[in-house]
């Protein structure tokens, strides 16, 4: 299938395309704030300067674009039909960051939450506030990267495990 888009208009559009203050990040947010969370925002101290940081619980939230993340068999995430090769190294390189990123914050002492644009919704919010907050029993707020093992066990997961070639 070729691209409906001139390169012009294409260019345009992917250069409009924002990596702080989404949609997404602000909906998770603004919901955060509403249950008396405080949190700082992209702190550039922090390995893969995390969306939102939360100092008092020592956690760190992604909310990560289901494209750009490949978020597998979700409809947001379909590669364009143009230029398949340089779009597949490109979001599988994201996935290493990420996973890099997720080691380097546990190793650190953080724990680390993702969530994928297309799972914001209420209940989804309320299971990443409960474990936030660690209440006991709440289950995994999102399949995107299971972090909550120790800093030693995650980093003895093999890459495979995150749909990584290496």
């Amino acid at each position: 299938m070729t691209d409906r888009m001139t390169p012009r208009q294409r260019s345009r559009c992917m250069a409009a395309i924002k990596g702080r203050d989404t949609k997404p990040e602000l909906a998770v947010r603004k919901f955060l704030f509403a249950q008396g969370l405080r949190f700082r925002v992209n702190n550039r101290r922090l390995p893969g300067s995390p969306d939102i940081v939360l100092p008092r619980y020592k956690t760190v939230i992604f909310v990560d674009g289901c494209f750009w993340h490949g978020h597998e068999g979700c409809r947001h995430s379909r590669l364009p039909g143009t230029n398949v090769k340089f779009w597949k190294d490109k979001i599988t390189l994201n996935m290493a960051r990420d996973y890099k990123v997720n080691v380097e914050l546990r190793r650190m002492g953080w724990r680390v939450l993702r969530i994928w644009e297309c799972e914001i919704n209420e209940s989804t919010l309320q299971r990443l506030y409960q474990r936030i907050i660690g209440t006991p029993g709440v289950e995994e707020v999102t399949n995107a990267y299971d972090t909550s093992p120790s800093p030693t066990d995650l980093a003895a997961e093999p890459p495979e495990a995150y749909g990584l070639p290496f």
